[in-house]
């Protein structure tokens, strides 16, 4: 996602718990991007980051929450071994919430009143498929993502009429990142997507077209579908009665 905010001409901010991290992502992404060492479980470290991404970019237009640790951190063979929530650890338990739940709204929380003051600003919250959030096996992330995307509709119902837009972006299957453990057989990695299926997307949610565009759950693997879709029914309704579309 940020290198096709970055491809589109945007200046971006990719941030991480570990400094030299993002300033080494940053630099791979190369010119226009900036890395930050920003610990989203830690309401002063967010709050900090924001204000320096705000005067180091010279403002703030889009959010994208989508910070996160996956099921390695608790079960590293969660594929092929399924662990009962009974026997989840419970500092792993915590730290993937406060992670992938607490983080998304700490960060928010930081940033859109900066967009609210400027009257303008857009929120992507990164989630995924309903299934997964009721999947085997699958406490904490599960849960939490389920958590993040209630949090999600929240955001959208308490911005409404603000002239901040929130919505929710998802991959619509398992993406090939750094979450899937490295002892996946090769026939269950080929059915992986590429994380390149969120570049369209997100490019479009933070373009002109996409203004006052609120409250939609968009999944990248039917983004051309949704949006072939929803320009037919733009194109319907502003087509004026014996004249045909304008």
């Amino acid at each position: 996602m940020a290198a096709a905010l970055l491809e589109a001409g945007a200046q971006v901010a990719v941030t991480s718990r570990d400094q030299e991290r993002a300033v080494a992502a940053a630099r791979r992404l190369g010119r226009g991007c900036l890395g930050l060492g920003m610990d989203v479980r830690d309401e002063v470290e967010v709050e900090r980051g924001a204000e320096h991404v705000q005067q180091q970019l010279g403002g703030l237009d889009v959010l994208v929450n989508n910070a996160g640790i996956g099921m390695r951190t608790v079960n590293p063979r969660f594929f092929s071994d399924p662990q009962p929530f009974w026997e989840v650890p419970v500092e792993g338990f915590r730290d993937l919430v406060a992670t992938n739940l607490t983080g998304y709204f700490l960060v928010a929380r930081a940033v859109v009143p900066r967009f609210l003051a400027a009257g303008s600003g857009r929120v992507v919250n990164i989630s995924m498929n309903h299934s997964t959030m009721n999947r085997r096996g699958f406490v904490p992330y599960g849960p939490a993502r389920a958590g993040a995307e209630a949090l999600a509709r929240i955001m959208a119902a308490d911005l409404a009429g603000t002239g901040v837009t929130a919505n929710i972006l998802l991959p619509g299957g398992a993406t090939a990142t750094g979450m899937i453990p490295a002892g996946l057989p090769p026939e269950r990695r080929a059915q992986l997507l590429a994380p390149e299926v969120m570049g369209p997307p997100i490019r479009w949610l933070c373009s002109q077209e996409a203004v006052g565009v609120h409250g939609e759950r968009i999944v990248a693997t039917g983004f051309e579908a949704w949006l072939a879709a929803r320009r037919s029914r733009v194109s319907d309704a502003t087509t004026v009665p014996g004249k045909g579309p304008p």
